[in-house]
């Protein structure tokens, strides 16, 4: 299957989500190094779908491309203590599906691959579908391909001298 198809699948299931007002804040909000957290969400939405079809599994497409779009759809910028949120790393699945449900009317199948999508943080919200499932091994996958794409440009403000500490 093709990233054209992939692509499709996104716009068919995704259109609403990408083109709304929640959506284009997140184009400006960073998420793991130089990606932003629409960019995220994108490419794991792509991920998944990709392991989806390479290992033929039965899924609903429309579920897991809008629980990708949505798992990190928290609104504001965690990386600033000011205005991000308390315990962020265990917490934004709730807020990201408060809002889905709120912006989007995100159904219970989609809330719940929003809310285990950090697993095993917490333990106690396993992935319970295959959709789920796939999401939470995309966003993994998706965050250390994008904190390692930026590890040189970390390294060489780092061996800058006079201030080269970064975030």
């Amino acid at each position: 299957m093709g990233s054209d198809r992939v692509s499709d699948a996104i716009a068919e299931h995704g259109a609403d989500i990408l083109a709304s007002e929640g959506m284009l804040r997140c184009a400006g909000l960073p998420q793991h190094g130089s990606t932003s957290v629409r960019d995220h969400c994108v490419a794991v939405a792509a991920c998944a779908l990709r392991l989806a079809r390479a290992w033929r599994l039965r899924v609903d497409e429309r579920v897991l491309v809008r629980g990708a779009l949505l798992h990190d759809y928290f609104l504001y910028d965690w990386h600033d203590r000011a205005s991000s949120r308390p315990r962020h790393a265990t917490m934004h699945p709730r807020y990201a599906a408060e809002n889905a449900e709120r912006d989007f009317g995100a159904d219970e199948a989609v809330r719940r691959v929003v809310l285990s999508h950090m697993f095993p943080l917490p333990p106690t919200r396993p992935p319970r579908s295959a959709e789920a499932w796939l999401v939470c091994l995309a966003d993994k996958g998706c965050t250390v391909a994008e904190v390692v794409r930026d590890v040189p440009a970390r390294l060489a403000r780092a061996a800058r001298p006079e201030g080269g500490v970064s975030r």
